[in-house]
């Protein structure tokens, strides 16, 4: 019998917390990031972290089980905390999610092996970070000019309810 792997989530009276991390890859002026047949947006590569899993383990390991290429970790660039009411369920989501920019690779020839957890398979897209305001991103902080700078890292509170 195999080990069963725990994701830092939980449900209360309230609502449901996720721990995620999350990653931004970016080569030739281009974003990679995730979509599937079901939900009407582009998200970025990422998932949540495991229970005795540090951020910088779950990135790796997120992204090396989405594109199929072992990543390394170039920076931590933004804290997000999110509350949003999920479309499908109507359940109240707090999340606190930690994006990582990670160093560029020599070839990208990406793999997607991922699935939702719903089972829904997902593919990689790049997307032009010229054209990035024409398509529905999440985290929306993706569109931002700040995305391509050096600022440290950036905190942002995105609050739905």
């Amino acid at each position: 019998m195999g080990e069963i792997i725990l994701d830092c989530t939980f449900r209360t009276g309230q609502g449901k917390f996720n721990y995620r991390v999350g990653a931004i890859i970016i080569h030739e002026n281009k974003i990679l990031m995730v979509k599937n047949s079901r939900d009407p947006y582009y998200y970025s590569v990422g998932g949540r972290v495991h229970l005795h899993e540090s951020m910088e383990e779950a990135i790796v390991r997120e992204v090396y089980e989405e594109t199929g290429i072992l990543f390394e970790i170039d920076r931590m660039g933004y804290i997000h905390e999110n509350f949003f009411i999920l479309d499908t369920t109507g359940e109240e989501f707090h999340e606190l999610s930690f994006y990582y920019y990670m160093k560029p690779v020599k070839d990208y020839n990406l793999i997607s092996k991922s699935l939702t957890e719903d089972g829904i398979e997902e593919s990689l897209e790049w997307i032009s970070l010229n054209d990035i305001d024409n398509y529905n991103v999440y985290p929306s902080f993706f569109k931002d000019e700040k995305l391509m700078s050096n600022q440290g890292i950036i905190h942002v509170v995105d609050r739905e309810y």
